[in-house]
């Protein structure tokens, strides 16, 4: 019996069979395109068709989750007098933490007693979306709420994220790279590797090829992961299935993981990564 109701936002990247098969709450954040038309990841708006979009020179700015969507999500429950944990994309990222955390004071006063619980994850994509499903794995085994939230808080200290991306315009584009970088990294075919410090992107080292910078985000896993046979694994893809496949058959055989996450970036991540991109996730005991 589930004693805690876990909820998350669609930043956490997750399947659509791993939502329901936790039992897990997602809320949309919002994508838009040039002309302003409104989307809601994973809902009115693929991965699969913002790749393909922006491949042909589209430009997709992204936002925080509806009022709507928060207030309803967070008022359902509050009349069911149901105890929820909300696990939120990362403040240093999205706004997305600081709002529900609006929404949730402005029930509270007319429901005193809500019980809900915010999580700032410092995590994205399926970073953020392991912590959800280990929290929710314990939602159903019938845990107490101080049970998954001991293990939400070593989750967000614990997670790793390494990714690279096929293209640098994509990061020009969201002004996380300049111009001249990206045009010079391109032509040197650069592939940067990343990860998330304290909720925040930031670059790792440079690699030139794709087949080095995969071999090198496996090396930093090796360097960094403790008991990976042991635990999920996360990976996204920007479109490329068969990339993120032959990453995980490289998994097992060189550290005997056994389960799996994997599915492709969403809409609102996507339209800052590009296609083409891929990430691991993985939790490190010792960080």
């Amino acid at each position: 019996m589930m004693n805690v109701k876990i909820i998350t936002d669609s930043a956490a990247d997750l399947p659509k069979e791993i939502i329901e098969q936790y039992k897990i709450d997602v809320i949309p954040l919002r994508v838009y395109s040039e002309d302003e038309k409104e989307y809601f990841d994973g809902e009115t708006l693929d991965s699969k068709t913002l790749f393909n979009e922006m491949r042909n020179g589209k430009v997709f700015k992204t936002s925080l989750p509806s009022y709507e969507h928060i207030y309803n999500t967070f008022i359902k429950y509050a009349k069911e007098n149901t105890t929820c944990i909300y696990i939120a994309f990362s403040s240093e990222l999205s706004g997305t933490y600081q709002s529900t955390t609006m929404v949730k004071n402005e029930i509270g006063e007319e429901y005193p007693n809500v019980d809900l619980e915010i999580f700032d994850t410092k995590s994205a994509s399926i970073g953020q979306g392991l912590i959800a499903v280990n929290a929710a794995k314990l939602a159903l085994s019938g845990a107490t709420k101080d049970e998954i939230i001991h293990s939400i808080e070593n989750s967000i200290q614990t997670i790793e994220h390494i990714f690279t991306v096929d293209d640098l315009q994509y990061l020009v584009r969201g002004g996380r790279l300049s111009k001249v970088a990206g045009l010079v990294g391109n032509l040197l075919n650069i592939k940067p590797n990343l990860h998330v410090e304290e909720g925040k992107l930031v670059p790792l080292e440079k690699v030139r090829g794709s087949k080095k910078v995969v071999k090198r985000m496996l090396e930093i896993m090796e360097s960094r992961g403790t008991n990976l046979s042991n635990q999920i694994i996360g990976i996204s893809h920007g479109d490329d299935l068969n990339k993120a496949i032959e990453i995980r058959n490289a998994m097992t055989e060189a550290f005997g993981c056994k389960e799996f996450v994997i599915n492709s970036i969403g809409s609102a991540i996507g339209a800052h990564a590009g296609p083409g991109t891929l990430a691991i996730f993985f939790m490190n005991e010792n960080k």
